[in-house]
């Protein structure tokens, strides 16, 4: 396993033992990554479908597979549980955990709005469990060295922060992200990357400005927005399930830039620093390091944090996820999206 001194060795982490609530194609991600990378194992999965429950059972050498959830959250085995259900499900499943007394960590984005965020993160503190939304870009070494690089100065101040997350999806009017009953649309699924990576950068912006296109089901299929901050800075993101962009991010200073190139910014690829000068933009360090899945920098996260007895963690802390919550909440309500029941 690759690391660096700023990351430590997802292998190094307390063992958990996970149960999963909705075997769809991320806890497909999020069982291989607990099996292959860490020492933890997932013990149960749990799905409103017995044969899909046991198939990903199966597949994954798990123990134990329960049709629906009550049973799972009550195995006394399961210490935590990753809840990989659409978004429209969050609230409900990650309250059964926690009322079960389970660590949660909770697909991004969190829930459908910062009303449901709210109620998990008191029904968190209340218990005395931990909750994390399973942002897994803030875990990884690139992001790390990014983030270091902009404490240190090396870039100067920021000014700018561009960041897109697009994906060509040809979708059947009935599929999740479609579907306002799911909380579909392109913001919730794919803009909470650039949204997160912003907020992770430089806190919650003071104003948010967004212009979108619906889907013929009324959920958003392309969004940008601008996020204003204090001073100089302004953040640039775009979102839509209608084209593949380039999947990029850049933050530019007063005295350089650093650019994820050669892949989605949110997985991995090569950093690049740029200092500025004139019309120089000489690279003078780049980062790289290799990740194999990635989903098991935030489940030892989680782990190390639940082992210290933290009810959140430091690096995708509960007011993080407010305001990234508050940021799409406000782009939605821009662009005219509302899920029923809001």
């Amino acid at each position: 396993m690759t690391t660096t001194a700023l990351v430590p060795d997802p292998m190094d982490a307390p063992a958990v033992r996970w149960g999963i609530i909705a075997p769809g194609g991320i806890a497909n991600k999020f069982a291989e990554a607990v099996a292959d990378f860490t020492a933890g194992s997932v013990v149960a999965v749990g799905s409103r479908d017995a044969d899909r429950a046991q198939q990903f059972a199966t597949r994954h050498g798990i123990p134990r597979s329960y049709v629906g959830y009550d049973r799972l959250v009550g195995d006394a085995e399961v210490e935590a549980v990753y809840i990989a259900s659409p978004h429209s499900g969050h609230r409900e499943h990650a309250l059964l955990a926690i009322a079960a007394g389970k660590h949660v960590l909770i697909e991004k984005a969190l829930a459908r709005n910062a009303t449901e965020v709210e109620v998990i993160f008191a029904a968190a503190e209340q218990q005395g469990v931990f909750a994390m939304e399973a942002m897994w870009t803030r875990h990884l070494p690139h992001i790390a060295w990014l983030r270091d690089q902009i404490a240190s100065g090396a870039i100067g101040d920021v000014v700018t922060v561009t960041a897109d997350h697009g994906q060509s999806l040809d979708l059947p009017a009935d599929h999740r992200l479609k579907n306002p009953d799911l909380a579909g649309g392109a913001i919730l699924d794919l803009g909470v990357y650039p949204v997160s990576f912003t907020v992770d950068l430089l806190g919650a912006p003071s104003e948010v400005k967004a212009i979108g296109r619906l889907t013929e089901t009324g959920v958003d299929g392309h969004v940008a927005m601008v996020l204003g901050y204090s001073g100089k800075t302004i953040a640039q993101i775009d979102t839509t399930l209608w084209t593949k962009t380039p999947t990029s991010a850049v933050v530019s200073g007063t005295a350089g830039s650093l650019e994820i190139v050669g892949g989605d910014f949110y997985a991995g690829g090569r950093t690049v620093l740029r200092r500025s000068g004139g019309r120089d933009r000489a690279v003078v360090e780049e980062f790289q390091v290799d990740v194999v899945n990635g989903f098991q920098y935030q489940a030892a996260e989680a782990a190390r944090c639940i082992a210290a007895g933290l009810h959140e963690s430091p690096l995708m802390t509960w007011d993080s996820s407010r305001a990234v919550m508050a940021v799409m909440d406000e782009a939605r309500r821009q662009v005219g999206v509302v899920y029923p029941g809001e």
